[in-house]
């Protein structure tokens, strides 16, 4: 079968019985980091005896003809990441969907995740939440990824690397208000875990002062209040974005991140404008 495995996401202690078992009497590993996956089987005091291929995301797509071949023969398949399960923000999504279509048996071994991990230690609502991933890595489709989010009410949980933190927060705060509630969780589990929590933009503020290095997980409030609608007013600051130079689209990110606006519908209703505009001047 087709097994995916949790790995510590920082501290070994926390590798399960059933993950230990897994990686002594797998047939094949398909690791991230085969090195990373040595490392942590010496410190688990495992010796696996099958084959390690190295399984990440320059190799993923070419592999997964290869390990479902190892499954049809009868021969188990452990699949593990870095840290944390596999397919969440990692590799594994393909070989488990192809898995899936062929009706091959797949199963899980679950384990410690940064996501929940981060939530749970958040202070943070945990009834409802989403987990976004990685925001886009350009200033201008991560404002907008931030936009189409000003509303959401649930909780919603993001992975960043170091680098970036301080523009994140920075964007998030504009998009989302200095204000909002959120966390920055640093290291999990590691000897030096840290939870931040406060506000945005003094989350924003203490990143600019601060080197910080390491796994990162940001847990941001959900908004409360429902979405601003698309108002005539808006319509028009979004016109006059545009007379300015602003592309259409860029001007609807902007004024629906400052404004709370629902992006789509503010497009729409500006679309609708120049629509009656057009049919009257007719």
């Amino acid at each position: 079968m087709l097994v995916l495995a949790a790995t510590p996401i920082g501290d070994p202690e926390d590798a399960s019985a059933r993950l230990r078992r897994w990686l002594g009497d797998a047939d094949v590993l398909a690791a991230e980091d085969t090195r990373r996956l040595r490392r942590l089987c010496a410190a688990l005091g495992v010796e696996p005896r099958g084959r390690l291929v190295a399984h990440h995301d320059h190799t993923e797509a070419r592999l997964v003809d290869d390990l479902l071949a190892e499954v049809r023969a009868g021969r188990d398949v452990l699949v593990v990441t870095d840290a944390g399960m596999p397919t969440v923000s990692d590799p594994g999504y393909r070989v488990v969907a192809a898995a899936a279509r062929e009706g091959l048996a797949v199963t899980v071994v679950p384990g410690p995740s940064a996501v929940l991990a981060a939530l749970a230690v958040s202070g943070l609502p945990t009834d409802r939440f989403c987990f976004e991933g990685f925001l886009p890595r350009r200033a201008g489709e991560r404002a907008a990824a931030l936009a189409d989010l000003v509303a959401e009410p649930r909780t919603m949980v993001f992975f960043e690397a170091p680098h970036r933190l301080a523009a994140t927060l920075a964007d998030m705060a504009g998009a989302f208000g200095a204000d909002r509630e959120a966390a920055v969780c640093r290291e999990l589990t590691k000897t030096y875990e840290e939870v931040r929590r406060g506000g945005l933009g003094e989350l924003a503020a203490w990143v600019r002062e601060s080197t910080i290095l390491g796994e990162i997980t940001v847990v941001v409030r959900g908004a409360d209040a429902r979405p601003v609608p698309a108002s005539a007013s808006l319509v028009v600051e979004v016109e006059g974005l545009v007379a300015t130079g602003s592309r259409l689209r860029e001007a609807v990110a902007d004024v629906s991140g400052r404004t709370g606006a629902r992006r789509n519908e503010l497009y729409d209703a500006v679309l609708a404008a120049r629509a009656r505009i057009s049919q009257a001047s007719r």
